[in-house]
């Protein structure tokens, strides 16, 4: 997210250093649980919080990979890629091809026998929304796996399966306030989970600090700058895609803050690179020639569009 939080979420993360010769106690934490329940829509019971969603998904992989599977699809962010090679257990990806980018749900439903599932929801770096609740739902009544949706996009795409949770216990969605809430170098993750995921995550709140529980409260309570923000950021992406597609690149749809674009230009994140344009190049882990663009204020990305626009003018 390009834009600050509200200077208010700043002084209550301020507020939060009055008493760090303290550890956070759980009546600090409470009044967080019972926003996000509101917000989430789901009981306060199923709610846990951790210092990130990667530490979240982490402590479950932790917790629930002893003889089970790892399953997850390809490309996915790269600090989970990372950390999930790091276990002593089978390691399954699943590959996402253009144009769709969708999960294969009768692959999934074969394969996911006692196996932990880990699916990003929109994907990142495609940003498509990968599997659909029909497909997650064969999977929970099919199979004795568990999963693990990844929704730290939800406020960009609306698209949640956190009502799933009261009736498949073997379900769990992870989300962040980094992304759209603005709070990134604050680490403040929760997980709406069904009962199998209790005694792992139940004390992981213990792990936040004070101000950032404080900011996330003020955060949570105050959520017009978030909204505001994202509607910004949408708009944004829409007009950056148009006018990409304008100039002849082949852009792909997305439900978060980032796209997918397609060049022919080998070359292309060089030159953006030495024209101040940093964006993420996907062609060594991946496809060639597919990068993936960050929205950033309408400043920024204009200063992008220039670039490329230079790029293609120099390239032809």
């Amino acid at each position: 997210m390009p834009y600050p939080p509200p200077r208010k979420i700043v002084k209550a993360a301020e507020r939060g250093l009055g008493n760090i010769n303290k550890y956070i106690t759980s009546e600090e934490c409470e009044p967080l649980f019972e926003l996000l329940s509101k917000y989430s829509k789901v009981d306060r019971d199923h709610l846990f919080l951790g210092p990130g969603s990667d530490i979240i998904i982490r402590e479950v992989i932790n917790a629930f990979s002893r003889g089970r599977n790892l399953i997850t699809e390809y490309p996915s962010i790269p600090p989970r890629s990372r950390y999930m090679h790091g276990y002593r257990v089978k390691l399954i990806k699943i590959r996402l091809n253009p144009p769709d980018f969708n999960l294969d749900p009768e692959l999934l439903v074969d394969i996911a026998d006692k196996s932990l599932v880990v699916i990003g929801n929109p994907n990142n770096p495609t940003g498509k929304d990968i599997i659909s609740r029909r497909a997650l739902k064969l999977i929970l009544e099919n199979t004795d796996a568990l999963v693990i949706i990844d929704e730290a996009y939800y406020e960009f795409s609306g698209v949640t399966y956190a009502d799933l949770v009261e009736k498949y216990p073997n379900l769990i969605i992870v989300r962040t306030l980094d992304k759209a809430f603005g709070l990134a170098g604050l680490r403040i993750g929760y997980a709406i989970g069904g009962e199998t995921f209790r005694h792992a995550l139940q004390s992981l709140h213990f792990t936040l600090s004070r101000p950032s529980i404080y900011a996330a409260i003020e955060a949570i309570e105050n959520l017009n700058y978030m909204k505001k923000n994202v509607g910004i950021i949408l708009k944004e992406r829409e007009r950056m895609r148009k006018a990409l597609e304008e100039l002849g690149i082949k852009t792909y749809l997305s439900k978060t803050n980032f796209f997918l674009i397609k060049t022919e230009i080998y070359d292309l994140v060089d030159r953006l690179r030495k024209r101040g344009v940093i964006v993420l190049d996907l062609s060594s882990i991946w496809i060639r020639g597919f990068i993936r663009i960050s929205v950033g204020t309408p400043e920024e990305n204009n200063f992008f569009l220039a670039a490329i626009k230079n790029v293609l003018e120099e390239h032809d």
